[in-house]
């Protein structure tokens, strides 16, 4: 069975084109302001809600969602649990690529000079190198797009989406990255999962009768 990645892209236009749209106001945004601009419009706009919302939503994207979320596919399909397991694996490796090519400076380090100034959320660890792109960002973009890929009501989408913008915003909230590096994460995260899924869900194998079970139901 082969799949054209212009087909993947129809199968996700619910989610590419708001994605687009919202990409473009970003870059827009990014040659009007400068990096320091944005970091500190973030940050001076705290709220204890806030604080504790987004201390717990970002660990959404550091790898707990995709075990928990393969696990309960694998009950109702092996095709959907491995290929949301596979393109994570995938997408982590790139994006770890990337981080030590780059080794970019985070926040605490960028602004060591300029601590004083910037507000941290009591009990969140700075992290200080790889800051290149977002790995969080990077994981809730690739959970959008190949949730948004396999679940049959693909207006499910632009809630996927919605997902992802709040874990990569509060990477910038937590002070744990730039704007550049969220917008990077959500690019790499997208555009490498739609490859990885023209490239494995072009493959007999995991369009067989067997994969299209899962461990409970649908079992024959």
């Amino acid at each position: 069975m082969k799949i054209r990645i212009n087909q993947v892209f129809y199968k996700l236009r619910f989610f590419f084109i708001p994605y687009l749209i919202i990409l473009c106001s970003c870059l827009v945004l990014k040659l009007l302001l400068t990096r320091e601009d944005i970091f500190f419009e973030v940050n001076e706009h705290h709220y204890s809600f806030a604080d504790q919302f987004f201390s717990y939503a970002t660990d959404f994207g550091n790898g707990i969602a995709v075990p928990v979320i393969g696990l309960i596919l694998l009950l109702h399909s092996y095709r959907k649990a491995f290929l949301v397991i596979s393109c994570s694996l995938v997408t982590t490796i790139v994006c770890q690529v990337i981080k030590v090519a780059v080794h970019a400076p985070r926040p605490s380090v960028y602004f060591k000079d300029q601590l004083t100034h910037i507000y941290f959320i009591k009990g969140i660890k700075m992290l200080s190198w790889n800051s290149f792109p977002s790995g969080h960002t990077v994981q809730a973009f690739t959970l959008a797009v190949v949730l948004s890929y396999i679940t049959p009501n693909k207006k499910w989408a632009f809630i996927y989406l919605l997902l992802a913008l709040f874990i990569g915003y509060s990477r910038m909230y937590l002070s744990q990255h730039f704007f550049e590096d969220v917008v990077a994460g959500s690019i790499i995260g997208s555009i490498t999962t739609v490859i990885w899924l023209t490239i494995i869900d072009s493959k007999p194998f995991i369009h067989s009768p067997k994969w299209a079970r899962g461990y409970v139901f649908n079992k024959g």
